[in-house]
């Protein structure tokens, strides 16, 4: 398995994956189906395209793209010293093989490389145990619990707001 930045010509694939999880997973996940179905493949490249404060990455193996996961910086000045994940998704037959473990290390990675980033943010359904618990083993914590953020197909699901401190703030905090 090979994992690395998805750029503009991993558009197609990115999409077939992004599309198929989206539909068989609509509860973990803030955007639908039916909401991205019709994307035109550009704008879905142009998102692909690597920025210095964003980034998609991707596990592959051989040349099937088989999990990816997004981070971007907060764009407000104020909360610019703040990343946040997003995204994550392993195709069903990669899953408990270590595949989201890899992504989040790579983007934790990444995001260590960013100038003033001092925490990492993402949110989880609570249902998701399996994704809670990776995130927990890999230094998030959980610091709010925000019920009903979502409503999917009539049934509300409640998230768990998650951050991982990188670096000390000059208070200790």
């Amino acid at each position: 398995m090979q994992i690395r930045r998805l750029l503009p010509a991993d558009a197609v694939a990115y999409q077939a994956l992004r599309l198929a999880a989206l539909r068989d997973e609509p509860f973990a996940f803030g955007s639908s189906y039916e909401e991205e179905k019709d994307a035109l493949l550009g704008a879905v490249a142009q998102r692909l395209a690597p920025k210095p404060d964003h980034g998609f990455v991707g596990a592959f193996d051989g040349e099937q793209l088989v999990g990816t996961v997004a981070l971007g910086r907060e764009g407000m000045a104020k909360l610019a010293h703040k990343a946040y994940i997003w995204g994550m998704v392993v195709a069903p037959a990669w899953r408990r093989q270590g595949v989201a473990r890899a992504l989040m290390t790579q983007m934790l990675g990444f995001a260590s490389t960013m100038p003033g980033i001092r925490q990492v943010n993402l949110c989880v359904n609570t249902r998701n145990d399996a994704a809670r618990r990776l995130y927990e083993s890999l230094g998030f914590v959980a610091w709010g619990h925000e019920r009903d953020s979502m409503l999917v197909d009539g049934e509300l699901h409640d998230e768990l707001h998650m951050c991982r401190l990188l670096r000390e703030t000059e208070t200790g905090h």
